[in-house]
């Protein structure tokens, strides 16, 4: 079922957001350790991923070219600016108890939506029918929920639509492309997305264990730059 990681990503935040909802405290030192306990398997499925590519030069060729770009264009800061003005807008157009609501809704959003493993985890699921990525990705945005909804009330429980409309738009778009690539295409692309995706995941799992920051929306280019490369080759050499 190419949608079932996407469908528990919503469940899990919901059910997070529910549970959430119920807590008056949760302390800092259970936030950070479950968090960096999370960070550590995160970790080991990014490495998992990255030995599976076959052409490595391509995936290192993919990554520089992409944070440069990335960079350049400065993706996550733009995705920051996006939340920052979505924030404003709100507290200065809504009421005091919508804006908890909607408050909610737009952090708990960007948080579960920007970002690689959203891109990648349903990509994963639309190519390979490989689930783990987002099912990992479920048991953090499930834990981040409890700790939003805690704070944010309700309003976080309503993000699993956007999340499941986004990640589910990428996987079924990436059924539609299995089906115009000859089969050795698509198995070597699938493999060296994978293994830049699996790049990325680690530095994802590195953020969350508190080391110094990793730009990761900044790496995003990457995805579509190791396609670019795969096809060249193939075409060309």
């Amino acid at each position: 079922m190419v949608l079932f990681g996407t469908i528990v990503n919503g469940l899990a935040i919901v059910f997070g957001a529910l549970i959430g909802t119920k807590l008056t405290r949760f302390s800092r030192s259970m936030q950070e350790t479950v968090m960096k306990a999370i960070g550590l398997a995160v970790l080991v499925l990014g490495f998992t991923m990255a030995v599976e590519g076959e052409e490595f030069l391509l995936v290192i060729f993919s990554l520089a070219l992409g944070a440069i770009l990335g960079e350049r264009w400065n993706l996550e800061g733009k995705l920051n600016g996006v939340g920052s003005w979505l924030e404003r807008r709100f507290k200065k157009e809504g009421d005091e108890g919508g804006s908890s609501i909607a408050e909610g809704f737009i952090a708990a959003t960007l948080l579960y939506v920007v970002g690689a493993m959203a891109i990648i985890g349903a990509l994963d699921s639309g190519f390979r029918q490989d689930h783990s990525v987002l099912l990992t990705k479920s048991v953090l945005d499930g834990f981040t929920s409890v700790i939003f909804a805690a704070t944010l009330g309700i309003g976080v429980m309503l993000s699993a639509v956007p999340v499941v409309v986004y990640q589910g738009s990428i996987a079924l778009a990436a059924v539609w492309i299995v089906r115009f690539l000859p089969e050795e295409q698509l198995d070597m692309i699938i493999s060296e997305i994978t293994a830049v995706g699996g790049i990325m995941i680690i530095g994802i799992g590195l953020n969350l264990l508190g080391l110094p920051k990793i730009r990761i929306a900044n790496l995003l280019p990457a995805i579509l730059l190791v396609i670019l490369f795969v096809l060249v080759q193939q075409q060309f050499f």
